[in-house]
């Protein structure tokens, strides 16, 4: 690592004793400013160190000479020694310093740091550079800043909301349990209204603010918030993410919600100093057994104490400006209040569904695998994409059951079977009238079973011709054949159609039925029978050598 020489070491010494900032010893000496720093540094450091010699006396220290020569040909104004009685100048303070108030009066005129220089150099002969000055006037600027410009609001315009700690409450055990208290105050009139809350949540936020709505008589156009987590999602000052409950909760009421500034008190002053006024004024030193004791002692301290008082601001009693002013000037309110409801994100399963308090709800096709918001009160359940748009309605199931309405299934995921015989009917109609007279046919020899055997058609009309399985289902149903391998076995191999004959009741080949019968007794007794005169059928029943004997 370079050293510097011993001489080197005591000129930047001595001139920084004299005041010289680290950046004028560097360019004057040639050298880096952290090595300037760093030997000032080591120097402060070391309580023994001898100090550079100031004035005459110095002259023959090593590297005087070298400091008074860059002293001089720098034309420093400084001088040599500090007066008597005051303190040396800091290594690091600026050559600007000195023209402070003529800077300062300079910034008031709304001059450019280069519009400063310029004047401190050709009217004042100041041996300062640019860049001093410029940092210079960075440093000034908190203490030239413009004050604070005052607003007022007109009547009904704005109220302020913001939470803060409460009383606390004492249980029968003497444990203790610490409490919110929510404020709103009316920034015209100053009129309040304060509820003590255990949880600082979106529903307990809602809740506070329309029973100060009720409270009121009416709302403001614009609600002042401290990026309260109960409404603000993500907080940022130009375009803030608030709470989807809480916008719909707005809307309903047709108030705009305005967080405040991240770390800025001052955009809500009117409530912060309600809150420390509702703390050290109401509820300091307090302690309640319940929450509506703490509620009913809120209550009648706005009534007797925060409204009778005369406002230190506008030098009015809160009371009579809210009665005169304000009030009629307050939207009225909606007939009745928010429908309050839960609301969460919800991912679409494989099947299309999402589960909403143990029940199952379809949502478009296109939605699956992705994540939607749910909302539900109990009666109706509404879904939602990521920007809040909706894509479903539902009435609310019991726990287990399924609402998959038909506008939510893809077309390709309903069956024929779902679609009904009358449809799967219909569509044989478009390959053809033998096709449809076999389906019909078939539908009506085997019932509920055919159904299935008409998707089976449907299918074969996909791979074979139409004429073709128009002809099988002609020969199929010609020959009675109702079975769906009938048909593929005519489409594989083909084959004639089954003729049909009429029966003739004469003809020269047809016999009278008397021969048949004749036929018959022949057949049975072995010989033609004779008749006698009284038409008695007689029989030979004599054996081999008897003489002959007949029965009749």
């Amino acid at each position: 690592m370079n050293q510097l020489k011993v001489a080197e070491v005591q000129a930047i010494l001595t001139l920084a004793s004299r005041g010289w900032s680290f950046r004028r010893i560097a360019e004057a000496l040639g050298i880096r400013r952290e090595t300037v720093s760093k030997y000032v540094q080591e120097a402060r450091a070391a309580p023994n160190a001898a100090k550079a010699p100031t004035g005459s006396d110095g002259a023959d220290e090593p590297g005087a000479e070298t400091a008074a020569g860059l002293e001089a040909a720098m034309g420093d104004p400084e001088p040599a020694e500090a007066p008597a009685g005051s303190e040396a100048p800091s290594a690091s303070r600026s050559g600007c310093e000195r023209y402070r108030e003529l800077i300062l009066a300079k910034l008031k005129l709304d001059l450019s740091a280069q519009r400063i220089w310029q004047d401190l150099t050709t009217e004042h002969r100041a041996a300062v550079s640019y860049y001093s000055v410029r940092r210079f006037v960075r440093q000034l600027g908190s203490g030239v800043a413009l004050p604070f410009r005052r607003m007022e609001c007109a009547a009904g315009h704005e109220s302020q909301v913001d939470f803060g700690r409460g009383a606390p409450i004492v249980g029968s055990n003497g444990r203790k349990r610490r409490t919110k208290v929510f404020r709103i105050v009316l920034s015209c009139s100053r009129k309040a209204y304060s509820e003590a809350v255990f949880r600082e949540t979106t529903e307990e936020l809602i809740r506070c603010l329309e029973n100060a709505f009720s409270h009121f008589g009416g709302a403001t156009k614009t609600l002042v918030l401290d990026n309260l987590r109960a409404a603000v999602k993500h907080p940022e000052w130009f375009d803030p993410e608030l709470n989807p409950k809480f916008t719909s909760f707005c809307e309903h009421y047709g108030i705009a919600a305005l967080p405040t500034k991240v770390r800025t008190p001052r955009h809500n002053g009117k409530v912060e100093k309600g809150i420390g006024y509702v703390k050290d004024n109401g509820l300091k030193g307090r302690e309640f057994r319940t929450l509506a004791e703490e509620n009913e002692h809120l209550r009648t301290w706005e009534a007797t104490i925060a409204d009778t008082r005369i406002h230190g601001t506008t030098r009015q009693q809160v009371k009579r400006v809210f009665e005169e002013i304000e009030k009629p000037a307050l939207l009225p309110l909606p007939a009745e209040r928010f429908p309050f409801f839960h609301e969460a994100q919800r991912a679409v399963h494989r099947d299309g569904h999402v589960e909403v308090a143990k029940a199952y709800y379809a949502v478009p096709p296109e939605y699956r695998g992705r994540t939607v918001w749910a909302r539900w009160d109990g009666r109706i359940v509404r879904l939602y994409d990521h920007a809040m748009r909706p894509i479903a309605l539902h009435a609310q199931q019991e726990p287990g059951h399924f609402s998959t309405p038909p506008q939510y299934l893809h077309p390709r995921k309903i069956s024929g079977i779902e679609r009904g015989a009358g449809h799967l009917l219909e569509r044989t109609e478009l390959i053809g009238t033998q096709t449809n007279c076999w389906a019909r046919a078939m539908l009506q020899a085997r019932g509920i079973q055919g159904v299935r055997v008409l998707l089976g058609v449907h299918s074969l009309a996909q791979r074979h011709d139409h004429a073709a399985l128009e002809r099988a289902c002609q020969i199929a149903h010609s020959h009675g054949a109702y079975r769906l391998r009938d048909l593929r076995h005519l489409l594989a191999r083909g084959g004639p159609t089954q003729e049909h004959f009429e029966l003739l009741e004469q003809h020269e080949i047809i016999r009278g039925l008397h021969e048949y019968t004749e036929v018959a007794r022949r057949a049975i007794y072995g010989s033609i029978p004779s008749l006698d005169p009284d038409g008695v059928v007689a029989r030979d029943v004599s054996g081999p050598g008897d003489p002959p004997t007949t029965i009749t």
